[in-house]
């Protein structure tokens, strides 16, 4: 018997991560569990922060211009997910700057990893 409820339990956690892939891909989507659409903020952010790290690497951005536009740029991109993309209310998530700092500092710290791994294998030599 113990195997059929880990089983269906299992079967209930895949629904749920699929249910929560949708809803984070369609417009106007119900957030009941608000610990979810914070965990999309996160995650959402992760997958910006290593993206820029890979432009900005690649374009070759360099200094406090760069670090600049990745705020900017991370932060709006939220910003329009979350006001035009998912019409939620900020305020049932305690408002928007709650939002905008849901995992930025991780992002930050991946898009830094990142920017500098790629712009020292691309352009590291023409330094020396």
């Amino acid at each position: 018997m113990s195997s059929k409820s880990k089983s269906s339990d299992g079967a209930n956690k895949n629904k749920n991560k699929e249910s929560l892939w949708k809803k984070a891909f369609s417009t106007k989507a119900e957030w009941p569990d608000k610990e979810e659409f914070l965990d999309v903020i996160y995650w959402m952010r992760q997958a910006i922060g290593i993206i820029l790290g890979l432009c900005w690497g690649l374009l070759p951005l360099k200094g406090f211009f760069g670090l600049l536009l990745f705020v900017v740029v991370n932060a709006a991109v939220i910003y329009f997910y979350v006001n035009t993309y998912q019409k939620v209310d900020e305020e049932d998530f305690g408002g928007m700057w709650e939002i905008t700092k849901e995992g930025f500092m991780t992002s930050f710290a991946g898009f830094l990893v990142t920017w500098i791994i790629v712009y020292t294998g691309l352009y590291g030599s023409d330094n020396l």
